[in-house]
């Protein structure tokens, strides 16, 4: 009977370390590869051992080696970076060949925790997203720059609409020394506004057009953007056995700390995609203060509000929505409102 073998694979921007370890955990084959997957996969190919698992931590290349390692049939295996970061901190001297060879022994072991990764249509969906924020992010730094270098000056912008900006700039700095540095700053904000607002007509016509986005689109608070960073971001809904799961995924669900005697939960734990946790935020705070609509989910809302607070009723809800957001994708269903209850008549 053959041995079963396991692979640890250390991948860096160049070169990538590779570790074959046996069974018993003996080191049986080391190698220093291009990064480049078709290298690595006939590799592994051309020694015909019979691979159990083969492991590599998730980042920027781990997706396009992890492809085409799965298509060749070979039993690939992506792993959650902190857990991995915390597995190897014991090791005394570290290395990429000592790293490599402490990811062929999790293999062997089965000390890792396995991460999705994601499709090649959710890879694209999620790179225009991260482009769009991007570009809002750096249009944002440009404003704040344009209005601390003319709070220097003694003029104050207050607050103005996005159309108002550049006009209301011009009107303060009219006829002074600022105009030249500030005609630099407005061209660069008028270029950014307008690819930033090409990448939202982009977003708003794919989400308008595939059916699951638009079913997420009947939750209150929902638009675009978020129903299509939820699909990109959670991309096949069969991962998640349980909807309920699914806020922790997203970091939103408080830290236990349990031993002893002391049991006390804390902070939500901020894991997981930032960019969903912040939209899903931002969409339960649209619902909770601005839909005008009554509906059984803000009317829960708005009783844990009475209860514990706004904040929390907000992290609350933002929770609940992405659980939401999962049954809906599995069932096949749109939002339900919820029958408003009767007003209780008054007594005679």
């Amino acid at each position: 009977m053959s041995q079963s073998h396991y692979i640890g694979l250390d991948v860096s921007a160049r070169t990538v370390n590779l570790c074959i370890v046996d069974h018993d955990g003996v080191v049986v084959h080391e190698r220093k590869l291009s990064s480049d997957p078709e290298e690595i996969a006939q590799h592994i190919l051309s020694l015909r051992l019979p691979i159990v698992r083969v492991g590599l931590e998730a980042g920027m290349l781990s997706q396009h080696i992890f492809g085409r390692l799965a298509e060749s049939n070979i039993p690939v295996v992506c792993v959650e970076t902190r857990h991995m970061k915390a597995a190897l901190a014991a090791q005394l001297n570290k290395t990429d060949r000592h790293d490599a060879r402490g990811i062929a022994q999790m293999m062997r072991v089965g000390l890792f925790k396995p991460v999705h990764v994601k499709t090649p249509n959710s890879q694209r969906q999620r790179t225009i997203l991260a482009a769009r924020q991007l570009l809002r992010n750096k249009l944002q730094d440009v404003e704040n720059e344009i209005r601390g270098l003319i709070r220097n000056f003694g003029y104050h912008l207050g607050k103005v609409t996005a159309r108002d900006f550049e006009p209301r700039v011009r009107e303060l700095i009219a006829e002074t020394d600022l105009e030249s540095v500030a005609d630099a700053l407005l061209l660069a904000r008028r270029s950014l506004r307008e690819q930033f607002g090409r990448l939202d007509d982009i977003i708003v016509r794919r989400a308008r057009h595939d059916e699951v986005t638009r079913r997420f689109m009947t939750v209150p608070g929902v638009g675009p953007l978020v129903a299509l960073t939820f699909r990109a971001t959670v991309d096949v809904p069969s991962r998640f056995t349980r909807s309920r799961t699914v806020g922790a995924h997203f970091g939103l669900t408080p830290r236990k700390q349990q031993s002893g005697e002391v049991d006390r939960n804390g902070r939500i734990s901020r894991w997981g995609d930032e960019m969903m946790r912040s939209l899903l935020y931002e969409a339960a705070q649209v619902l909770l203060t601005r839909v005008k609509r009554w509906s059984a989910l803000k009317a829960w809302g708005a009783q844990v509000s009475r209860r514990r607070g706004h904040k929390k009723a907000i992290i609350a809800l933002a929770r609940k929505i992405a659980v939401i957001l999962h049954r809906m994708w599995i069932n096949g269903t749109e939002f339900d409102w919820g029958q408003r209850p009767e007003t209780a008549a008054p007594s005679v």
